[in-house]
């Protein structure tokens, strides 16, 4: 009797031990001047059946659009997006119930922070509207530094309403974090810094910059996972453009687009991401198109369409692949729902669950350890 009650204990916690080892963190950054949010949620996600359950949720925090989390899970850095009295926020993070402490907030020394990073000395921002880059230093309680350095970018496009000046899309670390490459959407530049953490004042040295179509507006970029060539998406014109990399320096492969053929309605590309395996690229789409582009990524790094899938949403923005590649969740900003797509990962090829997270305005999905 024994003997069978320790075989039945053992087959218990292992599958207590599977059941826990298939869930993560998803959390969600939001808008909360359009209707009604707390700010950052976070839920439950299940990578074997694409369920999910809420966990926790700020209070009263303003317009958390972009986020990213701590090497070691125990803090949560996020953008607020606010006009001239834009900030950014530091909160711990206790990943088993979800719940955010406020630490403190900075000023983000530009309008309109748009995107996020970390590591373990450094949080950098991309302000959109002030056309610049922000770094601040991080602190052992997790606290944030005022800004240590403030990088304008200048010049403008050829797009008199979107180009009318510089605006900083993003900032996004090399693999080996060597760089910090930036997208600037009013200059249609993608500039190389070379990233120098432990610096007091000069942590972002420009090291090269590339010029991309004029008015083509680049947003978001990712890197291949072997890390020789970089994905860049273009806001303004529906391009995607392919990069060679290598210490720092882009050199252009190949161009094509995530419009349908002969689509003629309005759009504005959104967000980019590649699958866990390496081996398909997804980009969104949004205006009148509200789609998501899958392309299957080929040995010398280029790109082969695999058509379009609606989102079964309006105005998709960031979408997260969860880390088992099972899933691709989409953040659909002005319908305020989050649709979960299960992946094929033979095809890449997505397919409605019929399951959806109703939030106000989600804007960024980013998954973690629970």
């Amino acid at each position: 009797m024994k003997k069978i009650f320790s075989i039945f204990l053992i087959i218990l916690i292992t599958a207590v031990g599977q059941a826990q080892k298939n869930k993560q963190n998803l959390i969600i950054g939001t808008y909360t001047n359009k209707c009604e949010s707390k700010g950052i949620y976070v839920y439950d996600f299940d990578s074997n059946t694409g369920s999910f359950n809420f966990k926790n949720a700020t209070e009263n925090v303003i317009n958390p659009s972009y986020l990213t989390v701590s090497k070691n899970n125990n803090f949560i850095y996020s953008v607020n997006e606010n006009g001239a009295e834009s900030t950014v926020s530091s909160f711990g993070y206790n990943s088993s119930n979800g719940k955010l402490n406020l630490i403190n907030k900075q000023s983000s020394k530009g309008a309109d922070p748009c995107y996020i990073i970390n590591d373990d000395k450094n949080v950098i921002v991309a302000n959109y509207s002030g056309g610049n880059i922000s770094v601040f230093g991080k602190n052992p309680d997790g606290s944030i530094s005022e800004a240590k350095q403030v990088v304008q970018h200048f010049d403008k496009g050829i797009n008199t309403k979107r180009q009318e000046g510089p605006h900083v899309h993003m900032v996004h670390f090399s693999p080996d974090k060597k760089f910090v490459l930036s997208n600037d959407l009013g200059n249609d530049k993608v500039y190389s810094y070379q990233y120098n953490p432990n610096s007091s004042t000069a942590i972002l040295k420009i090291k090269d910059s590339v010029s991309v179509k004029s008015g083509s507006g680049p947003r978001h970029l990712t890197f291949s996972n072997d890390g020789k060539y970089v994905y860049l998406l273009q806001e303004l014109d529906g391009s995607l453009t392919v990069f060679s990399y290598s210490n720092g320096i882009l050199k252009k492969m190949e161009e094509t687009t995530i419009l349908a053929k002969g689509f003629k309605g309005t759009f504005s590309s959104a967000d980019i991401h590649i699958s866990p395996d390496g081996k398909f690229l997804y980009a969104t789409n949004r205006g009148e198109a509200n789609t998501i582009s899958i392309f299957k990524i080929l040995k010398n790094g280029k790109l082969e369409s695999k058509g379009q899938t609606s989102t079964l949403g309006k105005g998709p923005r960031n979408f997260a692949i969860d880390p088992s590649g099972n899933f691709l969740l989409v953040a659909n900003q002005y319908t305020n729902d989050i649709v979960i797509f299960k992946r094929n990962k033979n095809t890449g090829a997505i397919a409605d669950t019929g399951k959806r997270i109703m939030l106000c305005s989600p804007v960024c999905l980013v998954f973690t350890k629970n």
